[in-house]
């Protein structure tokens, strides 16, 4: 039951998105948009809630209930990212928005990764919080290695997200030679004029 309320609530995301999306772009009506866009934290409420009493009904703690703690977790740091991120680009290709942007050379990139991998980061930790809830819930008497098996997972989900980020601040990635060719074109010379 658990799998396929976390399959209900993922299609139930891209299908809430989609509608709020479209009622912003396509029938011009921003707030009903906002309207369907603020549904989205009843999925991971309603997710919570069964799981809950899935275990307070004496189901054993196992890989679905970890999935679930991840699932929300993610949705609770990346959800409003995701949002925005598919908005921008729903702009641009269908309400003549500006393109999306993303740095992809130095400091700037370094840092965008860094913002990423903290809401990773922060993903993790409410994961695992909810995990540690969970075992608690169930208590010293029931089974909860599955539930610590996520935890491990999310430790090293937090240290693959700050190995990236940290590979973009000690070897940044330099733009190709074009590009900072033509950057110092459009730089002024200083030299004196003759």
């Amino acid at each position: 039951m658990i799998v396929t309320l976390i399959i209900i609530c993922e299609v139930g995301f891209w299908v809430l998105l989609a509608a709020g999306l479209a009622l912003r772009y396509w029938a011009k009506m921003p707030r009903a948009s906002v309207a369907v866009l603020l549904c989205e934290p009843l999925l991971e409420v309603l997710l919570l809630v069964v799981t809950a009493i899935d275990l307070k009904n004496g189901a054993e703690p196992d890989w679905k209930h970890g999935l679930a703690a991840v699932y929300i977790g993610y949705s609770v740091a990346l959800g409003h990212y995701t949002i925005k991120w598919v908005d921008v680009r729903v702009a641009h290709r269908f309400a003549g928005g500006p393109a999306p942007t993303t740095p992809k050379y130095g400091a700037a990139r370094a840092v965008h990764e860094w913002k990423l991998a903290a809401r990773w980061v922060l993903a993790a930790l409410i994961a695992m919080a909810l995990l540690q809830g969970a075992a608690w819930y169930v208590g010293g008497d029931g089974e909860t290695a599955s539930l610590r098996m996520w935890q491990q997972r999310m430790l090293w989900l937090i240290g693959i997200n700050v190995a990236i980020a940290a590979t973009y601040t000690l070897f940044p990635k330099k733009a190709p030679a074009a590009a900072a060719g033509k950057e110092r074109e459009e730089v002024p010379s200083r030299r004196r004029p003759a």
